[in-house]
């Protein structure tokens, strides 16, 4: 089943670009088997992180495919079909060719701020329109609007194909309400590389996870060992992490991720606008954690 196949450390794949702005699928491709080959759980295709808001359909869907053909069945994908119009994820649901996608990940609507019952009605139309496996993704600090626990209970108890939530509410509270009264086939995911820790010794599966794209072995060891209640061992490996965690974000994301990938010689240090490089303070700071990592991880 797709609830057991989603759990462990997801990564939100980044998009790599060349010099000219354009996609580097050569790039991608890399990414894509250096993740398999590292302990990465399953893929999130097509999230916030992968900077969709600045793709074309037309770069979408050779992303969709290019990853899905590369991965070839050996770990599962979940693939980002959000919008803030929900006829358009219904239509993508009706229209689209899923072949080779375990789930599809779905955000709260953006910019609207819909209320509760829209938020429920948006995706009950959603879950209607397919038999897909759906991941809600909750992130009010991009939305707008904050799913509660109870919408997201609703959810979770009216329609069998809704298996899950990627929580980034960053409200440790919210979160433990929903692991607590969940129903058994329904799952919470962290949306927060920082909270992964505390949030699986709550309940919760795994991570969706940014600092995955540059260190899958060693995040997926720390998820690994909280999820096999090894504490104090999770425990030390995210402790390593905690000043990176701050650094990948304090300049958006994926800025951070991005810097710490060129370093690492993976890809090109672009983004597409409005979204820039890190600026070179924090470039150098993560740079000496890279250094100290090398040595611990």
């Amino acid at each position: 089943m797709i609830q057991r196949r989603l759990k462990g450390m997801g990564v939100a794949l980044i998009t790599p670009f060349n010099e000219d702005g354009s996609v580097d699928y050569d790039s991608l491709i890399k990414l894509v088997e250096f993740q398999v080959q590292n302990g990465t759980d399953f893929l999130c295709v097509l999230g916030t992180t992968a900077e969709t808001p600045t793709l074309t359909n037309e770069e979408k869907q050779k992303i969709k495919r290019l990853v899905i053909e590369r991965v070839n069945g050996r770990i599962p994908i979940l693939l980002g079909i959000s919008s803030n119009c929900t006829q358009t994820v219904v239509d993508t649901l009706k229209n689209d060719d899923f072949t080779g996608v375990d789930a599809v990940l779905v955000a709260v609507p953006y910019y609207n701020k819909p209320s509760q019952e829209g938020i429920y009605q948006h995706y009950k139309a959603i879950a209607e329109a397919t038999q897909l496996p759906i991941v809600l993704y909750n992130v009010p600090g991009r939305t707008g609007v904050n799913m509660t626990a109870e919408t997201t209970l609703r959810l979770a108890r009216d329609f069998d194909n809704i298996v899950a939530i990627k929580e980034a509410s960053g409200n440790i509270t919210q979160m433990d309400d929903i692991i607590k009264n969940k129903p058994a086939n329904f799952d919470v995911i962290s949306g927060d590389d920082g909270i992964t820790f505390p949030l699986i010794t709550l309940g919760a599966v795994g991570v969706i996870s940014v600092i995955g794209n540059a260190f899958p072995r060693e995040f997926s060891r720390m998820t690994r060992l909280a999820l096999a209640g090894d504490y104090n061992s999770a425990l030390s490996i995210h402790h390593q992490f905690t000043e990176l965690f701050k650094l990948l974000f304090v300049d958006g994301n994926p800025a951070g991720v991005k810097a710490m990938l060129s370093m690492m010689g993976m890809i090109k240090n672009r983004l597409r606008l409005p979204l820039v490089p890190t600026r070179i303070t924090t470039f150098e700071e993560m740079r000496r954690i890279l250094n100290e990592l090398k040595i611990k991880c």
